[in-house]
């Protein structure tokens, strides 16, 4: 356990996201959809490449298989500069799908992936060493956990632990999907497994009270200080995001925004803004409303990824920051 709940130096700005990459059908309005890709963990590494450009290097670990959708994935993620030298083929398997449905700007999502090769990304516990080797930040999350299966958990664990006695930093969103799991208990079991390796926990305070039953956001931060993580950034919806970083704690108020068109990918969109600010140096409550920014342009646009154009100024931000570091 990381008891000694003191923030770790990144030794590289090289980020690797691990997780599952599914074909997304975003409504566009009546009967119309328009087809992307997303997925969690890839959501916040893609925004994070994009903010980031050349003052960092973002790579992508997951499955995914040898048909023409898994293909177009990967020149997705190439053409948005990030590496994919960690995304393996599997011939017996393809891509996750979900849908969005919209009540206003609310989402509901359908789900199909039971033949997603991305189940099997940890089952080989030399490539996750290898993905996780030299890296300055890994980022994982709880459907990472759900989707890989008792097996890999514990592979991906272990890879974890030995990427962080080389000075990792791990980097963890619970995004809790109770369905994905077998009963309240697995999902707990898992959580409590993870945080043992986790630097920063990026929770979202409606999922940790309804696992947990914490009271408000200070609650998770205390628990999750208790677990022993140096780094707890609690998101809120539109109410403020509290945070606590070697055991000071602080809030950043959420700015409202002018039009909201969709939330789906806001958490993702937050982490994204959050993790590129701190690696350049930023402070947490800056680094806070860096990830409003990100989620704010995201929330703006249908879909999980917000056009590159509406992250110019976070970009030009970032930039400015990485230069005099």
């Amino acid at each position: 356990m990381n008891s000694t709940q003191q923030i770790r130096t990144w030794r590289s700005r090289s980020v690797l996201g691990i997780g599952e990459a599914m074909v997304e059908f975003a409504p566009l309005g009546g009967d119309t959809y328009r087809h992307g890709f997303a997925g969690d963990t890839l959501n916040t590494c893609w925004h994070m490449a994009q903010v980031l450009g050349p003052h960092a290097q973002v790579g992508y670990c997951t499955k995914v298989g040898v048909d023409t959708f898994s293909d177009r994935l990967l020149a997705f993620i190439a053409s948005g500069g990030m590496d994919t030298r960690h995304i393996a083929r599997d011939p017996e398997r393809t891509l996750g799908l979900y849908v969005i449905s919209l009540n206003g700007a609310e989402r509901q999502f359908s789900y199909w992936r039971e033949a997603s090769a991305a189940r099997r990304l940890a089952d080989d516990p030399d490539a996750l060493a290898e993905a996780t080797r030299d890296t300055g930040l890994v980022h994982v999350s709880g459907i990472t956990l759900a989707v890989i299966g008792e097996r890999g958990r514990q592979n991906l664990v272990d890879a974890l632990r030995q990427a962080r006695r080389a000075g990792t930093v791990v980097s963890f969103d619970p995004n809790l999907r109770p369905r994905l799991w077998r009963d309240p208990s697995e999902l707990r079991g898992a959580m409590q497994s993870i945080l043992e390796v986790v630097d920063i926990a990026l929770p979202s305070f409606d999922d940790e009270a309804l696992l947990w039953g914490d009271a408000d956001p200070d609650a998770t931060l205390t628990r999750l200080e208790r677990a022993g993580v140096a780094e707890i950034v609690v998101k809120d919806g539109p109410r403020d995001v509290a945070y606590s970083v070697a055991g000071q704690r602080g809030r950043a108020p959420t700015p409202d925004v002018a039009s909201v068109r969709d939330t789906t990918g806001a958490g993702d969109a937050f982490n994204a803004g959050y993790l590129a600010a701190r690696l350049v140096g930023r402070d947490p409550l800056a680094s806070c409303r860096t990830g409003q920014q990100v989620a704010g342009a995201v929330i703006g646009h249908y879909g999980a990824l917000a056009p590159v154009e509406a992250l110019a100024t976070v970009r030009d931000a970032i930039r400015d920051q990485a230069a005099v570091r």
